[in-house]
């Protein structure tokens, strides 16, 4: 219920925040008695692809740590606790960035995650069967997984891409919905029907389009997170991290909307490969093996 509820005033909040964004910057509506105004469907486009892209993105630490449950370690009271604040804390200063948030969060799953809105504004959280489950070597291994993500501006990056390919999705769309409006179905006067069915199919075709590219990314940030805590820590204990992993065959308990963020996710094959944020575990161990 609690999830529902923060999905909800997270996507009100931001619809409110655009709205007023919009208005600021008088931004016309897109179609008028002229037709279709590409400048300001342009405008529109990209206010709603990157506003959406990037308010979820100021919102990712607090919104992690409510749909996870994670709790930030503010003073270690215990010596688990007290070792992962002390390696995060190390691996931070390797790699430049200031000392993230650290945070459990009660899961059997052997799962991490890393989110926050800069490099220098983030949060590294482990699950308590991550803690249960693998050695000291292998959690430093994950730990440093995460703080390459952090490190190397994944977050940003991601949210850069997402908002381009949305702009592009929103105003695509729109453009073979008038365009089939006027031209196939002769629509004279404003827009009938066909304007509205049309661009909400080419919407969803386009949307899956576009989930190919940002997936793609986020299976070669995973690559290059791996490569990096390879060099905090070692490939060796990485490797060994990744093989835990493999042998522990249980399902991401992550929400859906943080899947991208874990240390492992969901297997496809065939096209749905295609729609997976994380490579193949065994994919990933062949590439530390070939760069080692």
């Amino acid at each position: 219920m609690k999830r529902i509820f923060y999905f909800l005033a997270t996507n009100i909040a931001i619809m409110l925040v655009l709205s007023i964004t919009m208005r600021l910057l008088g931004v016309e509506p897109y179609l008028n008695e002229n037709g279709l105004d590409l400048r300001n469907l342009l405008v529109f486009s990209a206010i709603m692809g990157f506003g959406g892209a990037f308010i979820s993105l100021a919102m990712s630490k607090w919104s992690a740590k409510r749909m996870s449950g994670a709790v930030v370690i503010e003073e270690p009271r215990t010596p688990t606790e007290t070792w992962l604040i002390k390696t995060v804390r190390a691996q931070a200063d390797m790699v430049g960035i200031k000392m993230p948030e650290v945070a459990i969060f009660d899961s059997p799953e052997v799962n991490a995650f890393a989110t926050g809105m800069t490099k220098n504004s983030s949060l590294v959280a482990v699950s308590s069967g991550l803690l249960n489950s693998m050695t000291k070597d292998e959690a430093e291994a994950v730990l440093a997984h995460e703080v390459s993500h952090i490190a190397n501006g994944d977050m940003v990056t991601l949210t850069l891409i997402q908002g381009v390919v949305n702009t592009f999705v929103m105003f695509l769309s729109r453009v073979i919905g008038y365009v089939v409006d006027k031209v196939v179905f002769k629509t004279e006067r404003g827009t009938g029907p066909a304007f509205f069915i049309t661009m909400m199919i080419a919407q969803f075709v386009l949307g899956i389009l576009a989930s190919i590219i940002v997936m793609w990314f986020s299976r070669q940030r995973e690559f290059r997170a791996d490569a990096g805590a390879a060099k905090l820590s070692s490939a060796k204990k990485m490797i060994a991290a990744l093989e835990r992993l493999k042998n522990e065959h249980t399902p991401s308990a992550l929400p859906e909307q943080m899947a991208a963020s874990g240390i492992s996710g969901g297997v496809g094959s065939g096209l749905k490969k295609l729609f997976t944020t994380h490579p193949s575990l065994d994919d990933r161990i062949a590439a530390l093996k070939n760069q080692a």
